[in-house]
């Protein structure tokens, strides 16, 4: 099952934010009535474009000018100078808690995925094609799912109502255990079990695999949610609990209201337990080797032998904790509460994530509470695109295949690897041209980038799914039986050789990764799409685009986490100590920036939690501006519609990160995302020197910084 605030499983993400025009004025929108000048006016020279090149999607050269607001001073509001207009007229879908670039293209990929997952209901009876047809075909069987009503989650719940001992308890918490987290990437880091297994490169030898464990144990999506004391947060309690009342209520329990008392409870337990976001990213903080044996002495109050051999995991000599004290204190209460509270509490996570896969009446409470109390989302997406999304959970990579096969030519992969070469190249030469890095730390970073993977649209080898059982008209089975069998396929890989080539993302996801125990970098089919990517746009523009988010994946094997592995992806210091003090100094000087950005009223950025992401951003847009210089060759770039092409490439990375949000929505990522929202990504051009030239950016404007004030990294 999944729980509704997951995404697909992945490392660390490009990721999508950004806000609506009303939260522009806190970072980046003009002050005055003052009106922009024409971009640095130039004169008028052709575009050197071959006369037989295709138009690209976007205008005359890949960009929407119409979607700009000229009327703003690009130093005071780049973002909105960019965006503007499309900001004014864009309206958020009513199934959509916010709408931007990432979403444009989902959609796209979704009904595209529709179309052929359809298509495989004719593949021969057994056949992955067919399983890939039998659960997007159960899930859309409405009338079957209302005839069963709770029966296909009833064996479950009846394991929960038997447990009558703390060893049973043990044994149902870890039997329940999914590999369902992912320690490095700020999204996927907590789970609604107690813990989450990640399994992974060993921190300490990354030639085998180790088991990670992770807090857990909450629904909501923070522990700030139980923790904050503002009315807001009052408020949004009381309606969860009465939304795990209606939830038991509707499986058949009785004394729901009391249930629900409990389940809260405990579940505020577990969130004072929990370390914080900050913390979990701090990576010098989680890497803790313990024993098997040693967990009955250092976290008491779970039966950890039963545990484990539930879970799978009673071979293991030794597992990683990535947050003792909150593994600590969480098995703790494994003794300290009453077993009806963690029966109670069990139940209701079971029935909640088996939701989906249930009569209209879970569906339609699930959503009242996750969806709009959660997100403000004011309406449930069609049931068609559920379907294509739970179809993704369980077979992603045979959907992926489908994908590739139809929308991701060979010339796309090719340019797209062409581009990642020279990108790559250019950051050589930023490491090369540092002035505040010795010999020794430059010998070093130069040799991470010579062992750099990048792969393009899809894996080399396919995920098999032959084991996995799918049985037509069993939408909750095979969605239950597809997280199983996803944690087997994780807990299988302990002990074997680490496949350094496995992707953590699938083709048909409009995202992007770093892996920093693999050294590796994914970019997937779907991404590979204007506006990110257009064979027929202005190279400027794909600079901006793709070429910007190649180099936010590339920086993140160099950001304040990546920097710390090596070369093989250890967790290994290999920076002289003066340099790495530079280095923090600079990341200091970041958070700080970011810390000033104010998206809503009471709510700032967390300059601590997205600073990855920030040196990310940074980083990322100034290799691709040094690789666009480069594939010029020497020569001028054109001028086209009035543009530099320093000015297209700027305008190319302003629009990919063009978004609105709804007001939960966006209150949630910013507690919780590891990405600062959206103008504030497009904000990081004040660091860049090349972004004042293009635009004339002057002292006095918004978003000026003296050449003393803007942060340099790589």
């Amino acid at each position: 099952m999944t729980h509704p605030h997951r995404r697909f499983p992945g490392a660390r993400h490009v990721l999508v934010s950004a806000c609506t025009t009303a939260l522009l004025t806190s970072c980046a929108s003009s002050t005055s009535a003052e009106k922009a000048e024409p971009p640095a006016p130039v004169a008028t020279a052709p575009a050197e474009a071959p006369a037989s090149k295709p138009k690209p999607t976007y205008g005359t050269f890949g960009f929407d000018t119409p979607g700009m607001d000229r009327d703003i001073v690009p130093g005071n509001d780049f973002y909105g100078f960019a965006n503007g207009t499309w900001v004014k007229r864009t309206e958020i879908p009513p199934d959509r808690s916010s709408y931007n670039m990432f979403t444009t293209l989902a959609e796209q990929a979704d009904q595209r995925n529709r179309e052929l997952i359809e298509e495989q209901r004719q593949a021969p009876e057994g056949s992955e094609a067919r399983k890939v047809g039998d659960i997007f075909a159960s899930f859309m069987d409405e009338a079957a799912i209302e005839a069963k009503g709770v029966a296909p989650l009833k064996p479950e719940l009846e394991r929960i109502a038997a447990i009558g001992q703390r060893k049973q308890l043990a044994t149902v918490l870890g039997a329940t255990l999914r590999a369902d987290v992912d320690a490095l990437n700020m999204g996927d880091v907590t789970t609604d079990r107690l813990f989450g297994l990640w399994v992974a490169e060993d921190l300490n030898e990354p030639s085998r695999y180790a088991p990670y464990l992770l807090q857990g144990g909450l629904w909501l999506p923070d522990r700030d949610y139980y923790l904050v004391d503002n009315p807001r947060f009052t408020e949004l309690r009381k309606s969860y609990q009465a939304h795990i009342a209606a939830m038991l209520k509707l499986a058949g329990f009785d004394d729901v209201e009391a249930r629900a008392g409990r389940v809260f409870a405990l579940e505020r337990k577990m969130a004072q337990a929990h370390v914080s976001q900050v913390d979990t990213r701090d990576i010098s903080k989680a890497n803790n080797p313990w024993p098997r044996a040693e967990f009955v002495k250092r976290a008491p109050g779970l039966a950890w032998k039963e545990f484990f051999d539930a879970a799978g995991l009673g071979t293991q000599e030794q597992v990683i904790v990535w947050q003792p004290s909150a593994l600590t204190a969480l098995s703790k209460l494994a003794q300290s509460e009453p077993l009806q509270a963690w029966k109670d509490y069990l139940a209701f996570h079971a029935v909640a994530r088996a939701a989906p896969y249930l009569p209209k009446a879970f569906v339609d409470e699930s959503f009242a509470f996750n969806g709009k109390t959660l997100s403000g989302t004011p309406a449930q997406k069609e049931r068609w695109k559920r379907g294509v999304d739970a179809t993704n959970l369980s077979m992603g990579e045979a959907v992926g295949k489908l994908y590739v096969a139809k929308y991701f030519p060979p010339e796309v992969k090719a340019e797209a690897e062409a581009m990642v070469r020279n990108i790559i190249t250019a950051f050589e030469k930023r490491i090369d041209a540092l002035t505040w890095m010795s010999p020794e730390t430059r010998t070093r970073a130069k040799e991470k980038v010579g062992t750099l993977q990048a792969s393009i649209g899809h894996p080399e080898k396919w995920r098999d799914y032959s084991g996995l059982d799918i049985v037509a008209g069993d939408a909750y089975g095979n969605a239950e039986r597809a997280v199983r069998f996803e944690y087997q396929r994780n807990v299988a890989k302990l002990g074997q050789p680490v496949d350094r080539k496995e992707w953590y993302m699938v083709p048909q996801l409009v995202n992007a990764l770093n892996s920093p125990q693999q050294n590796s970098i994914i970019f997937p089919a779907a991404i590979l799409q204007p506006p990110f990517f257009d064979a027929n746009a202005d190279p400027a523009v794909n600079y901006g685009g793709i070429g910007a988010v190649i180099g936010h994946e590339i920086v993140h094997s160099f950001d304040d986490v990546g920097a710390k592995f090596d070369a093989r992806g250890k967790l290994e210091n290999w920076w002289t100590k003066e340099d790495e003090a530079k280095f923090q100094a600079a990341g200091k000087a970041l958070a700080a920036q970011y810390n000033d950005y104010r998206p809503l009223p009471d709510l700032s950025v967390n300059g601590e939690l997205t600073l990855g992401e920030n040196i990310a951003d940074m980083a990322g847009v100034a290799v691709a501006y040094d690789a666009y210089q480069l594939s010029l060759g020497g020569k001028p770039a054109p001028v086209i519609d009035s543009y530099t092409g320093d000015q297209r490439f700027f305008l190319g990375f302003g629009q990919v990160w063009r978004a609105k949000y709804r007001e939960p929505y966006l209150r949630r990522i910013i507690m919780t995302d590891g990405h600062a929202p959206g103008p504030y990504r497009t904000a990081t051009v004040r660091n860049l020197d090349a972004w004042y030239g293009a635009f004339d950016v002057k002292p006095g404007q918004t978003l000026f910084l003296t050449p003393e004030q803007r942060v340099r990294i790589w």
